[in-house]
């Protein structure tokens, strides 16, 4: 007994700033390397594409200051912007809230299932994302002759009587191209809502029945979403991120430029400026239009994530 009081006496007395100072330090050097990391790689990037924005740069000559030049350019002196910055917002308009809604509602579905089968299915969904170039797949079902499946199954079963150039059609190509990026989307956001799922507490769901909840979309809306905001919001950001960067897939299977710039996209876009015309800094003041955009969905859907349970 004395011992135990002598301890807690020592306990007490004991500097409350150096156990959460220590922590402190211990908490930072784990961050540490990551944070080196972030900076050097995406934060300095952001800066340079900023100040690089206001110069005239092809990496051979010395960069010149151009002020606005480079953001007017955009509005005025541009034709192709415009075409691209609406295939961008059609794309993540439709793109962003489908593949958001779908990686929660699958994940909501699979956490229903036991763990050996719900393992199973979070792969199975998970797997066009996992694959590196997994889209190439598309293009042996819609190639244009007769040898691609779809005009193949087409023409056995006589609905057409040549076959389809799908990527060179404005009819079907936006809307292929929407359905291989929803395939491909199901990613890291898909998993962070099972697994956020997985962690709502049972109490929760016990103490909710004894308030009133009655059915499962109570119990969704005012217990699991709200329990979920950090998952939601991460999910977010990242199929923000995944529908307004559309663009290897589109230069895989269209090309570029694609009929009438008709699949074009910002990413596209400032690819060809940077890569190809060496116009480094009317590209990265397209990039920082993108990151703007981006922002702006950001906000938008954090302000929408709070309504939630209200």
């Amino acid at each position: 007994m004395k011992t135990d009081k002598k301890f807690a006496r020592a306990k007490l007395n004991r500097p409350s700033g150096i156990n959460s100072l220590s922590e402190k330090m211990a908490y930072s050097g784990l961050l540490l390397p990551f944070m080196i990391l972030f900076v050097v790689f995406t934060i300095l990037p952001i800066f340079a594409s900023i100040v690089l924005s206001f110069f005239d740069y092809d990496q051979v000559s010395t960069p010149i200051w151009a002020g606005l030049d480079n953001y007017l350019r955009t509005i005025t002196g541009d034709r192709l912007f415009p075409i691209v910055l609406k295939n961008t917002l059609v794309m993540a308009v439709i793109l962003g809230p489908l593949s958001y809604i779908m990686a929660f509602v699958l994940a909501w579905c699979i956490s229903e299932f036991r763990p050996i089968v719900r393992t199973f299915l979070a792969f199975l969904f998970y797997a066009p994302g996992l694959v590196g170039n997994a889209y190439f797949v598309w293009s042996i079902i819609f190639s244009g002759d007769a040898n691609g499946y779809a005009n193949s199954l087409l023409l056995s079963l006589g609905l057409i009587t040549e076959p389809i150039v799908w990527f060179k059609d404005l009819n079907y190509n936006m809307i292929i191209v929407i359905v291989v990026q929803l395939w491909m989307s199901l990613g890291v956001s898909f998993l962070s809502n099972i697994a956020g799922i997985q962690n709502v507490s049972h109490d929760l769901y016990e103490a909710g029945a004894i308030d009133g909840i009655r059915n499962r979309w109570q119990e969704l809306w005012y217990i699991t979403l709200p329990s979920m905001k950090s998952i939601l919001l991460f999910g977010a950001v990242m199929q923000i991120q995944s529908s307004f960067s559309v663009g290897p897939v589109i230069t895989a299977l269209a090309g570029y430029p694609t009929l009438n710039n008709s699949l074009d996209t910002i990413v596209t876009y400032l690819t060809d400026i940077g890569t190809a015309r060496y116009e480094f800094g009317y590209a990265a003041a397209i990039s920082v239009i993108l990151f703007l955009l981006m922002l702006f969905f950001r906000v938008v859907v954090g302000n929408l994530l709070n309504l939630l349970g209200k």
